[in-house]
């Protein structure tokens, strides 16, 4: 393809990121971030944000190449045939090739009275809902978290170390996506900061009100605050514009992140999915899957083909509070082990993965910012810097 080539990016979340700052390297290739919000959001710290300890924000000025540009606004439906995204705010943006970075969010329970009473804490906008909620209750107040994967035992950890009143009501299990010796350290320390669980065949919750939690054995907890962490749904986007999804609604691509109906579109993130290949929805894949993107298009760009994506799974970490944390390691499929660092030391290794994850973003768009450098990736176009550190940050449950 000859000419300036335009990509249009939509999500501005960690794999929308990632995707455009590798694109923004070559030359010859303009980038457009559609973006609902004027910032970054550090979701794997949306629960620290509830309880004040940190904004879980950053400026896309420090994340972002400077030489990408951004819309604040919302894609509402992608018009495939004529190459353009139309916009909430009215107007479209055209594109030669689509990354479709749209991220996800709080899942419907589908529980009668779940989605009038509960809070979530998915996205920006939930999480300070939730903070004004709990503000606005007394502090001896009881909370209830329905859901037991990472965001879950963050949430209640973190609330209860602030000194909330705090059940999580687990469905099943404590840690679904844990190893069952991995579960322990986990139990002791949501014990010593005073959360009470409830886990097993009646711990599922079947009724939200104002005031109570209602359990399928009959049990009904008083709960002031009531916060849903379990399940995560993408947006519609995809299939209101007619793309091929899943039962989920993630687009549907091959394994080279490439739309199975339009090689121009490719998917970056949870929104996407390989259906012969699946991962689970989490940072730790963003990361990978937004320069992966970028690698597809800029190929096709050069004349190639594109190459299938390799993904490697370092283990999820857990901060329980600021004092503790749990990282539970996995082999390099994402399926997970025994090991594990535990206490003061895990949320340690939690915090550098944060900070780690930022940095890398930051690195990016510095690069992003420098193009004369970039034509010496001969290997492949659009390859990413090698870096033999991984990024075993995630916060957002398979449940």
């Amino acid at each position: 393809m000859s000419g300036n080539v335009q990509v249009v990016v939509i999500g501005g979340g960690y794999g929308g990121v990632t995707a455009a700052n590798t694109l923004a390297r070559r030359d010859g290739v303009s980038v457009t971030v559609i973006n609902p919000r004027p910032e970054f959001v550090e979701r794997i710290r949306l629960h620290q944000r509830v309880t004040g300890s940190d904004d879980a924000t950053e400026g896309f000025a420090r994340v972002m190449g400077g030489n990408v540009r951004l819309v604040v606004d919302t894609a509402t439906r992608i018009d495939a045939a004529q190459r353009q995204v139309e916009l909430a705010g009215g107007g479209t943006v055209s594109y030669d090739y689509l990354v479709y970075a749209v991220g996800s969010g709080a899942a419907d329970p589908g529980v009668p009275g779940a989605a009038e009473f509960a809070y979530w804490v998915s996205d920006l906008e939930g999480a300070e809902r939730l903070r004004s909620a709990l503000d606005a209750a007394p502090a001896s107040a009881p909370v209830t978290v329905v859901g037991a994967g990472p965001t879950g035992l963050e949430t209640a950890a973190e609330l209860a170390e602030a000194g909330r009143k705090v059940t999580l009501v687990c469905g099943d299990v404590l840690g679904p996506s844990l190893h069952p010796r991995v579960r322990r350290p986990v139990a002791r320390r949501l014990a010593k900061v005073g959360v009470t669980v409830l886990e097993g065949p009646g711990a599922q919750v079947t009724r939200v009100t104002e005031e109570s939690v209602e359990l399928g054995d009959g049990r009904e907890l008083p709960s002031a605050v009531t916060i849903w962490t379990a399940g995560f749904r993408v947006p519609d986007l995809a299939a209101h514009s007619g793309l091929r999804t899943d039962a989920d609604g993630r687009l549907v691509t091959d394994t080279t992140l490439t739309c199975v109906d339009d090689e121009r579109i490719v998917a970056a993130g949870d929104a996407g999915v390989m259906p012969d290949h699946p991962f689970r929805m989490s940072c730790q894949a963003a990361v990978q899957l937004g320069p992966a993107a970028a690698d597809t298009i800029l190929r096709r760009i050069a004349g190639k083909k594109p190459a299938p994506v390799r993904m490697f799974f370092a283990g999820q970490c857990l901060s329980l509070g600021r004092n503790a944390g749990v990282t539970q390691f996995s082999y390099p499929n994402d399926k997970v082990n025994a090991l594990s660092i535990s206490g003061r030391t895990g949320a340690v290794v939690k915090e550098i993965a944060c900070v780690f994850t930022l940095d890398k973003l930051v690195s990016g768009a510095r690069k992003a910012g420098s193009r004369s450098s970039h034509g010496n990736d001969t290997d492949r176009p659009g390859a990413p810097q090698p870096d033999p550190r991984t990024t075993p940050s995630d916060t957002r449950p398979a449940a």
